[in-house]
């Protein structure tokens, strides 16, 4: 998991009023997959707002269920969900509960949550919402295994084959023929203080929008 996003500690705390017999594994997309997973057997594995994609050796290796928290509805699987959303101006977003599959946000879903979105969102903004979201959606699947030993129903099914990093690059990328207006829309959809921003590509040199520069 990502230590830094909102709602993990929080998550990691619920889990061990629970049950004190758990791995946490911290990452971030730089570090390899941690090689104690790989070696040990778990009743329940669980990646939650995690860096990694799980091998499909260690989620065959698992003795009851790989769950997956995404930071998105059905609607948005893969990377790029915040993004992808705002652009398209949704009125609602969510995030989903599913077991992992090798591929990426394809498993079966098992709880989904919901929320309204303004005319003016930003990624940081929507990403707030989503993770407090996701911490409720969290506990309720965690509360629903120990009460009744089983998986919750989910009821809904994916929308579309998961977002490609490509797409979202595509996403960020300004040219010079485009409206301002259309400018502006992928500047909103895909800028977030301190992360890499939308940027124009001229001569072989790549141009990045930093505001706070």
């Amino acid at each position: 998991t990502k230590i830094e996003k909102l709602g993990v500690k929080e998550a990691i705390t619920y889990t061990e009023k629970i049950t004190k017999n758990i791995n946490v594994f911290y990452g971030t997309p730089a570090d390899l997959f941690p090689v104690k997973v790989k070696q040990e057997k778990y009743d329940l594995l669980i990646s939650y707002i995690s860096p990694w994609i799980v091998p499909k050796a260690v989620l065959n290796n698992t003795i009851r269920w790989n769950i997956n928290f995404h930071p998105g509805p059905p609607e948005f699987p893969g990377i790029g969900c915040f993004n992808f959303a705002i652009f398209d101006s949704v009125k609602q977003f969510g995030v989903t509960a599913h077991i992992m599959e090798p591929k990426v946000d394809t498993g079966k879903i098992i709880g989904v949550k919901r929320f309204p979105m303004t005319d003016y969102e930003t990624v940081e903004t929507i990403s707030k919402k989503t993770y407090k979201k996701l911490l409720e959606l969290y506990k309720n699947i965690i509360d629903y295994i120990v009460t009744n030993d089983s998986l919750p129903h989910g009821g809904e099914i994916w929308k579309r084959k998961p977002y490609k990093r490509s797409e979202l690059e595509n996403l960020a990328t300004i040219k010079s023929s485009m409206s301002k207006r259309e400018i502006d829309k992928r500047i909103n959809a895909t800028y977030y203080p301190g992360k890499p921003g939308p940027f124009l590509c001229l001569h072989g040199y790549r141009f990045e929008y930093n505001p706070d520069r």
